[in-house]
């Protein structure tokens, strides 16, 4: 294991000011002016990359990813305009790889497969052929132009958001298995060529045929099979989804030779975004450890990558990002050295920020923030099961997405078909408060930001008593306890802040009618039924669009206007 990735694109947000930031890929409209780079901009980015290095080469990392291919290209065909702006984004880019290799950082660079303009699209049009050869000439140009790129990390999964905007867009190219394999033989000789390495993604939000290749055996060996290679390395996210905890190890690291590298997230999008503690140690510990023996390349850790809201805490930027940069650091250390154990890895971070000795309070608020986040964000019951959703495994995190807490009838109804104790629930969310409390006292004499441990409280407050919503009987008091505490949460936090999505008008489908939908629809095992052939994975499809109006009620508004919205799961 020698590859130790960060994500750097945390420089690129300073002074981003929109309500809600698409934290998944480097925001290039918000660096632009009059048609070129402002240049207030990249001289703050400048400044701001090379603290970011100093501090991630000192944890431990030793190369760093940023986005994109697309604005390090420049092709013929392109309009002057464009080509002039991308001219700009060669200079800023040339000048961060410089900083990054004087810190020994290896710069890799990202891309999906495939970007997108109306130029590009002229030229190769929608030909298979065409697409892989534009997409290898694109790496040539990239490792002709910037030698000191040590390879290119490709995602063909999930395409940008509908939110971005700018010069380019991208798209999924790759719908099946065959598409996907035929476009590695087609780059692997590239990278062999410039002895770079091809880091391919994946991470899936379920599209095509290939959508499942994130779990899917059949669907992993049809792709990669017979393609070990030197200079070509699969990424994997640790579970079979996102970046979320109950997950089980992803069982396809132990499936063929190849080298792989382990996705790791250290701000912790579906747990706060960094604004309250969300520690992983002793999780991603326990995955390090059942990979020993594998053959591992490395680690990608994303220290600022993911998810959208208007929380903007930068790693290594900020002062009070102190919760992202204690993950960062424990992750890369605890595979550095393979025979550590996380509370050393603790005490070292402490030896790193402290003058005294005294580090078991530093743990026991880790401790206690890791039990917080599994016992109340998270419910237990639901969390630890197995379900599946055609080419998905659903999220063990569905009712608190991002920064939305959704408390309607049909969320009631769901979280009932699954969690079988629901008073326990209840009773174990209100103990998660009191651990908050103590972890409060414990955050002042560490001189950790206690008014964080006072944002998670109020917010899990809510979250508790949404427990009560979901599994004791509904009352209207606790309806007006919730509008009450939502009130006030509002007045005492102004944005960015969680928003509670309370909807308590009724869901008409009877919760034993809801029950046998999800029965028919959802699965325990990751293998496909019969019926799943048939209905989920074809039926369903072409029935979605009229499916939409009757679900109104029961996907939120956010699903379908973030990312490549909900849609997207049903091609």
């Amino acid at each position: 294991m020698d590859l130790f990735l960060i994500d750097g694109i945390s420089p690129f947000f300073r002074g981003c000011d929109q309500e809600v930031i698409n934290w998944s890929k480097a925001p290039f409209v918000h660096l632009e002016k009059d048609g070129g780079l402002n240049p207030y901009r990249t001289k703050q980015i400048q400044k701001d990359f090379k603290t970011f290095c100093t501090k991630a080469a000192d944890a431990g990392y030793n190369a760093i990813t940023l986005d994109d291919l697309a604005h390090l290209c420049i092709f013929d065909f392109y309009g002057p305009e464009l080509v002039n702006k991308l001219f700009e984004y060669r200079l800023l880019f040339s000048a961060l790889f410089e900083i990054a290799e004087s810190h020994g950082l290896t710069p890799y660079i990202t891309t999906d497969l495939l970007f997108y303009n109306r130029a590009i699209e002229k030229h190769i049009g929608s030909k298979d052929e065409d697409i892989r050869r534009f997409a290898a000439d694109a790496c040539r140009q990239l490792f002709t132009d910037f030698p000191n790129v040590g390879g290119l990390i490709v995602r063909i999964g999930e395409a940008d958001g509908l939110d971005v905007e700018g010069d380019f867009h991208s798209r999924l190219v790759l719908s099946s298995p065959l598409q996907a394999r035929r476009m590695i033989e087609t780059l692997i000789p590239v990278f062999e060529e410039f002895d770079r390495q091809l880091i391919f993604r994946t991470w899936s939000v379920g599209v095509g045929k290939v959508g499942d290749i994130i779990w899917n055996p059949d669907t992993f060996d049809a792709v990669f099979r017979g393609l070990e290679n030197d200079h070509f390395i699969i990424s994997m996210k640790y579970g079979q989804s996102d970046f979320f905890r109950y997950l089980p190890l992803n069982r396809l690291f132990f499936r063929g030779g190849h080298r792989k590298l382990v996705e790791f997230q250290a701000r912790r999008e579906y747990e706060g975004f960094g604004e309250y503690p969300s520690f992983i140690g002793w999780d991603y510990e326990d995955i390090r450890d059942k990979l020993i023996g594998q053959n591992i390349a490395g680690i990608s850790v994303w220290c600022q990558t993911g998810g959208w809201s208007g929380f903007r805490r930068l790693t290594y930027l900020d002062e009070h990002a102190v919760w992202n940069e204690i993950n960062t650091f424990v992750t890369v250390q605890l595979f550095r050295d393979q025979t550590v154990t996380t509370d050393q890895v603790i005490q070292e971070y402490y030896r790193r920020n402290y003058s005294d000795p005294h580090w078991r309070p530093l743990q026991e608020l880790l401790r206690l923030s890791d039990e917080v986040i599994k016992e109340l964000l998270y419910t237990e019951d639901f969390a630890s099961r197995n379900i599946y959703f055609r080419r998905l495994r659903v999220p063990p995190l569905v009712n608190v997405y991002w920064r939305h807490i959704v408390a309607n009838h049909f969320m009631r109804k769901f979280m009932r078909c699954y969690v079988s104790d629901g008073k326990r629930a209840v009773k174990q969310g209100f103990r998660a408060l009191k651990k908050i409390r103590r972890m409060q006292e414990l955050a002042g004499p560490l001189g950790l930001p206690v008014e964080d441990l006072e944002f998670q409280y109020d917010t899990f407050s809510i979250m508790a008593t949404v427990r009560e919503y979901y599994f004791l009987d509904f009352t209207d008091e606790l309806v007006a306890r919730l509008q009450k505490m939502k009130t006030e949460y509002e007045m005492k936090y102004k944005e960015p802040r969680y928003v509670l999505m309370l909807d308590t008008s009724k869901f008409k489908l009877r919760r034993a009618h809801l029950h046998l939908m999800l029965k028919m629809m959802f699965r325990g095992e990751h293998g496909y039924r019969l019926f799943d052939r048939v209905v989920t994975l074809n039926i369903l499809s072409m029935l979605y669009p009229l499916l939409k109006r009757f679900s109104r009620k029961a996907v939120p508004e956010f699903a379908s206007e973030s990312a490549m919205g909900i849609d997207s799961i049903f091609k």
